[in-house]
């Protein structure tokens, strides 16, 4: 009796811990968002109480579904708008991911699977090398975007494994499309007003919400390689992927994101290497030719235009300046954020590594190295099954940030909510039996389709079982060899 009411001593304290999470954010929630709703000095305060009211839902829906504020945050992820509170400017991504993140230590099973262990650590390693510069720069926008970075991928990271363990990925994908489908909309209905007053420039959306148009660009990217992927495990119809697919691909060439393109594209390419079939040459010959033409030919246009304020001239320059910039402080850099409060740079640097080697020296940017390619290396051997939407994800904005700036908060926390979603949804698989291990097995090629059971088909990485299951039913290999003499059957295996 004493060893049972010991042993849920711990249970009934995160149960506490999770009403007193939830009722705090409420009562908070309450407070903020009839503050914000009279707009009193702040920005966007109708957009923010809006967003607000949503987790105030996701709050109330908690008792009954502990995944509910983290669902609704995925899609406010896609929302950039500026919140206005305090010295770090946050979005209302960022406000998003802080409760999806609250909710995902709370109320998400804490038994992290191997691979989200080894990204976890990979992180913290770049956020050890970038403490340095935290230190030796003390000001508030450093010490705050230090805590932010970390947000972005190990936060995102988490809020998207609780969602995958907690079986809800497939609600979570669901949202991922629906918010998308509102940014390609409201891109054609940007594009066509354009088109209307003889302007066939690029498209900066302006529905739902403002975007820039690298933003717009950059998350239709990820959702349209969501939908092209779309794993089996995410039992989204076929049909209604390819649509989703083919309207997100329209909006992304509208907004003309050259980026956004060439990170989507790369993905495509590493998934077809990766499956080894010859069948994907023509969807990707379709999607890419196109692509390639008009990144070649806009910048081809740029550089002859001769104009020195353009996107190509305007990044030649910054490059240099961040050069000269660097040179003053090479091991630690200035700071993260540095250009809030840097008199003469007031400028974020348009690549990744300039940017990270600037804020945080070469110290920082090797951190940063480590981390990004131990976390393809990590992604890359995770079951194909479900690491191969990670790292697309992944692997896509890192290409994008070699033409753009790295550290935009829905941007970063995007492609590493989806790989979170991804090995949360593999672990739940692995528990239940329904696939064998967390990393790839060569043996078994899990990113094909499997045979056949019964008119319906199953995972790929049933297929051993299945064969066993098979095998252990079949007459004796004499006996089938003769069957098939006889009757002209089917041949069994060797």
């Amino acid at each position: 009796m004493h060893a049972r009411r010991v042993t849920g001593q711990p249970s009934r304290l995160r149960d506490w811990w999770a009403g007193v999470w939830r009722w705090v954010l409420f009562a908070c929630g309450v407070a903020a968002g009839g503050y914000l709703l009279l707009d009193r000095g702040i920005a966007n305060g109708v957009v923010t109480a809006a967003a607000i009211g949503v987790f105030l839902i996701g709050a109330v829906l908690t008792a009954s579904q502990p995944m509910a504020i983290a669902l609704m945050a995925t899609p406010a992820l896609f929302i950039v708008e500026r919140i206005g509170i305090g010295p770090g400017d946050l979005t209302v991504s960022d406000a998003a991911l802080a409760a999806a993140f609250g909710t995902a230590v709370f109320l998400g099973d804490r038994d992290l699977s191997p691979p989200l262990k080894a990204l976890l650590q990979l992180n913290l390693i770049y956020q050890f090398t970038t403490v340095f510069t935290v230190i030796i720069n003390p000001f508030a926008q450093n010490a705050i975007e230090w805590f932010h970075a970390w947000l972005l991928v190990s936060g995102a990271l988490l809020s998207g494994w609780a969602i995958g363990r907690a079986g809800k990925a497939r609600t979570a994908l669901i949202l991922i499309y629906a918010v998308s489908t509102l940014i390609a909309l409201g891109t054609l209905a940007t594009a066509l007003m354009l088109v209307a007053a003889e302007d066939f420039g690029a498209v900066y959306p302006q529905w739902p919400w403002p975007m820039h148009k690298n933003f717009a660009g950059c998350a239709l990217a990820f959702a349209a390689f969501v939908a092209y992927i779309n794993p089996d495990w995410a039992q989204i119809p076929q049909r209604w992927a390819r649509a989703a697919m083919i309207l997100f691909l329209l909006a992304l060439a509208l907004t003309q994101s050259r980026q956004a393109m060439i990170g989507f594209l790369v993905a495509l390419l590493v998934h077809v290497f990766r499956q080894g079939a010859a069948r994907h040459w023509i969807l990707i010959t379709l999607i890419a030719v196109p692509s390639a033409f008009l990144i070649v030919q806009s910048v081809i246009e740029q550089v002859d235009s001769q104009n020195r304020f353009n996107s190509v001239y305007q990044r030649v320059e910054w490059i240099q300046e961040v050069y000269a910039l660097w040179k003053h402080s090479p091991f630690v850099g200035h700071g993260l954020r540095y250009w809030y409060v840097h008199p003469t740079a007031n400028f974020q640097p348009p690549q990744a590594e300039l940017e990270v080697v600037a804020s945080a020296g070469l110290v920082g940017l090797l951190g940063f190295v480590v981390m990004w390619i131990g976390i393809i290396a990590v992604l890359w051997r995770v079951d194909i099954r479900f690491g191969m939407l990670a790292l697309g994800s992944v692997l896509a904005r890192i290409v994008q940030a070699q033409f753009d700036l790295f550290w935009v908060s829905a941007q970063v926390s995007i492609p590493f909510l989806i790989a979170g979603i991804c090995l949360g949804a593999q672990a739940l698989a692995v528990s239940r039996g329904e696939t064998e291990g967390f990393w790839n097995d060569r043996r078994r090629r899990t990113g094909r389709v499997a045979p056949r059971r019964g008119g319906r088909r199953v995972p790929a990485a049933l297929g051993p079982r299945l064969a066993d299951v098979t095998r252990s039913h079949r007459p004796p290999a004499g006996s089938a060899r003769k069957i098939s003499r006889n009757t002209g059957g089917v041949h069994a295996d060797p």
